[in-house]
C-alpha cells in the first residue's frame, strides 16, 4: 500500500471536511491509503504550550509523516488570502526535509475553505504551493475535465478543491465541492502510484 497523506489545519471543522472527501477520493483508487495529519494550533506564550496530542480527531503530523508519504495533500482555510499561521509554521520546521530532499519528485494537491466567496481561495491555494515547490515537489491540480469546474456555484478551482464556508464557519460542503474534492484526492492518488512505479 502508498501511503497519501492528507495534512491539513481546521478551527471551524470545514477544511477537515474537505479532507475527508480528499481521503475518500484517494482510497477509491487501489492501492493508495489515505493519512490523516493535522497540525497544532498557534498559541501565545500566555496561553501556555500547545497539547502534545490533539483532543480529537487525526493525530498531528511528523517529518516522518512526511518522508514516508507517497503523494500528499495539503489543506488550509483561508487567512487573509494565505495559508494560516498553524499550518506556516508546521512547513517552516521542515528545513531538514529540503536539506536531504526527501520530498523532491513527490506529487501534491492543495485545498482551502474561506468565510466568503471571494475571500482569497485561490491566492491560498497559490501560497501552499510555495513551501512545496520549494521542496521539489510536483503540484497536481484539478484540470477542467471535470465539469463541476464550468457548473459550482461554491467553492472548487482548476488550483485545488475549495469551499465556501459561509460568515459563521457552518455551511455544509456543497455537492460540487464535494465530488471535486473526491476527484482530487482520487487524481493524487493515481499520479502518485504512477510515478512510485516508474
Amino acid at each position: 500500500m502508498h501511503d497519501i497523506l492528507v495534512l491539513y489545519y481546521s478551527l471551524h471543522g470545514s477544511v477537515k471536511q474537505l479532507a475527508a472527501h480528499i481521503a475518500h477520493g484517494v482510497e477509491s483508487v487501489p492501492g493508495a491509503r489515505a493519512r490523516l495529519r493535522t497540525v497544532p494550533r498557534v498559541v501565545s506564550e500566555a496561553d501556555g504550550p500547545a497539547r502534545p496530542v490533539p483532543d480529537a480527531g487525526a493525530p498531528y503530523a511528523t517529518p516522518d509523516d512526511l518522508a514516508a508519504c507517497t503523494g500528499l495533500a495539503l489543506g488550509s482555510p483561508t487567512r487573509f488570502g494565505n495559508m494560516a499561521a498553524a499550518m506556516k509554521y508546521f512547513w517552516d520546521g521542515t528545513s531538514g526535509l529540503w536539506l536531504s530532499g526527501a520530498l523532491a519528485g513527490k506529487p501534491a494537491c492543495v485545498f482551502t475553505s474561506s468565510a466568503s466567496l471571494h475571500g482569497g481561495q485561490e491566492s491560498t491555494l497559490l501560497s501552499m504551493m510555495l513551501p512545496l515547490m520549494h521542496h521539489g515537489m510536483l503540484i497536481v491540480g484539478l484540470p477542467y475535465g471535470n465539469p463541476e469546474l464550468n457548473a459550482t456555484r461554491a467553492g472548487g478551482t482548476p488550483y485545488g478543491a475549495s469551499h465556501f464556508a459561509g460568515p459563521d464557519g457552518k455551511e455544509p460542503v456543497a455537492e460540487e465541492e464535494r465530488r471535486l474534492a473526491f476527484a482530487q484526492g482520487r487524481r493524487l492518488a493515481e499520479v502518485a502510484l504512477k510515478l512510485a512505479t516508474t
